[in-house]
Parts: structure tokens; sequence; C-alpha cells
């Protein structure tokens, strides 16, 4: 079901509103010098409370980023001491993000080693025992981004960590987990598919977000 755009038209945005989506999209990813810009070019208020709490969140995420896993870890429990012992999913995600750093820095003896330290208590578990036989596997290929199991080598997958444990420290801090824009988009994708499932039922495509960004 799609809208006509001259509707669009007909609905008036709030400067003031736009600005908030804008500020929050942008503390929450930490761009704090293009949040300083666009607070003096919008003529807007800083928001003072959150800029110490976003230099160490940016310190965190960036070091998840850019591979030093276990100064991210150090930097976490710093910051919000208990969040890794009771997020058991995160701290594993973060142990196994360092392993593949080792075999990706082909220190596969060193992997081995961290892995039989660190990642074995989570074999305990069953829901965890899977996903460290996916990351061991990378030990028996001499070429471990040609394995079936090379996405936990990708950027993208480091990507996804790094940007759980920053949701999961604002989470921690009793902020939002997604920045405004984030949930805007999230509403407006779950209302255009339930329009589509609803009155699209001649034979219409289910709405897509990325077909709709790029019209």
């Amino acid at each position: 079901m799609d809208v006509d755009p001259r509707q669009l038209e007909n609905i008036a945005v709030n400067d003031k509103d736009i600005h908030k989506i804008v500020l929050s999209h942008l503390v929450h990813n930490c761009f704090k010098d293009t949040m300083e810009s666009f607070v003096s070019c919008a003529g807007i208020e800083q928001p003072a409370d959150h800029l110490e709490d976003m230099e160490k969140r940016k310190r965190i995420f960036h070091s998840a980023l850019d591979g030093d896993v276990l100064k991210a870890i150090e930097l976490t429990e710093e910051f919000a001491p208990d969040l890794l012992e009771n997020n058991k999913d995160l701290h594993f995600d973060l142990l196994s993000l360092h392993f593949a750093e080792l075999i990706c820095s082909g220190k596969c003896t060193e992997a081995l080693g961290f892995a039989q330290m660190k990642l074995t208590p989570f074999g305990k578990m069953r829901k965890y025992v899977e996903k460290i036989e996916d990351f061991m596997s990378l030990l028996a290929y001499e070429e471990p981004e040609k394995s079936p199991m090379f996405h936990l080598l990708s950027l993208e997958y480091r990507q996804r960590v790094s940007d759980n444990l920053n949701g999961e420290i604002l989470a921690h801090a009793n902020l939002p987990r997604y920045s405004a824009v984030e949930r805007l988009i999230q509403q407006a994708t779950i209302v255009r598919q339930s329009l589509n499932q609803e009155f699209g039922k001649d034979g219409n495509p289910l709405f897509s977000l990325k077909d709709f960004l790029e019209m």
C-alpha cells in the first residue's frame, strides 16, 4: 500500500523534533565533533550531561571496532562494572571476537590457548556449544577467511558486536538502546509491512526499507 506523496505535504514537521532526532543519533553513536558542530549551527542546547559518558563509550566502541577487544573489555568493566558479568551473551561475543582477531593475525597457537582459557567455560551452557564449535573450526583452515565460517572474521561481524556493546552500555545506564531515528525506522517499517500484509493481498511486493531509501 503506497502513500500518495501529495499527502505528505500536508504533514508539518517541527524543526525542534528534527533537531532532537539528529542530536539523538549523534550522541548515540559518539559523534562528538559532529554533534558540537550541529549544536552550534542549529543554535540548540548541548547535552552536557552526556559528554563525559560519550567520550568513554567512544573509546570502548572504537577499541572493539579496531580489534583491540581486550581493551574494550577492560574499559567496559571500568565504566559499567557489572555489565559483562550479568550479560553472558555480550561477554561471549567480545571474547570470541578477540579469538577471531588472533586468528586473523595468524596467532593460532595463542588463539587456541585463549579459547581453552576463556571460551571453554561457556561450553557448560548448551546455547554456546555450537558457537564455540563454529569459532574453533577456523583453526582447521590454513586460510580461515576461505572457511565456511569466514563471516566471523569480517568487519561486518566486528561492527555488529561493537554496535551491540554500545547499545548494552546505554541500556545499562538506563538510556535508550537505540537512537530516535533507529526507533522511527523500526516503527515505520513494521507499520508499512503490516499495511502491506493487510491491504496488499493482491500480489503487491512487501515493503522494503532498502528500496524505499533508494527512491
